[in-house]
């Protein structure tokens, strides 16, 4: 199966595609996560990458869509993936129908601004090991200190207020038109990202049985 999860930075994308990776048996591919990874490693292209999100930009359509060819020739996607954060411009969308990536279902997930510039605020993560821990949903045992271990949480770059703001800006400028590009196909399914992880992802099954 293929599918797309849509929704501005912070609406929950990350979270619900693992629900759905671990459900379906098919890997959830991050562009976020492939750019991160690419900054963190030898990446050739890692330092041009770094300076797009840290102004917060969008990093340009072929060196995304090369990450991302990289990954989807590995062989955990062969019976589908789930698409994270891609496409971004209608530009990539057809650039992804070229490359005969149809999806069986465009899920997006509805959050309004205020809402993701809030989940964003509360966010802390551990540089060591990864895991995240939010202020009002998900706190530490010991603030400001992993569980897992040990180290100092921190705020990342991309979650400071002012990158949140940019971001979102970006999106709604340049992103919402993927979203028409796949209603025209008749492939959107909207869901109401506001609501608990768990509540969202009830709603993310009933449109999975819906197609199976």
């Amino acid at each position: 199966m293929k599918i797309i999860l849509f929704g501005a930075p912070g609406s929950g994308k990350g979270t619900q595609a693992s629900l759905m990776s671990e459900r379906l048996g098919i890997p959830a591919v991050s562009t976020g996560n492939l750019i991160r990874d690419a900054i963190a490693s030898n990446h050739p292209d890692g330092p041009v990458l770094k300076g797009f999100v840290e102004k917060g930009q969008l990093v340009p359509d072929d060196m995304v869509i090369a990450l991302l060819l990289e990954r989807m020739q590995q062989p955990d996607c062969s019976n589908g993936c789930i698409l994270d954060g891609f496409p971004r411009t209608v530009r990539q969308a057809e650039r992804l129908s070229a490359m005969g990536f149809v999806p069986d279902v465009v899920i997006s997930l509805e959050v309004p601004d205020e809402v993701i510039e809030a989940r964003a605020a509360g966010r802390r993560v551990c540089p060591a090991c990864g895991q995240s821990y939010h202020l009002t949903g998900n706190r530490p045992q010991v603030e400001g200190v992993c569980d897992k271990c040990g180290a100092a949480l921190v705020i990342r770059k991309d979650d400071k207020p002012e990158t949140v703001r940019n971001r979102l800006r970006v999106f709604h400028e340049q992103t919402a038109g993927v979203k028409a590009f796949y209603e025209a196909l008749g492939l959107v399914r909207n869901i109401d990202g506001t609501l608990s992880v768990e509540d969202t992802y009830r709603q993310v099954q009933a449109v999975l049985e819906s197609i199976q």
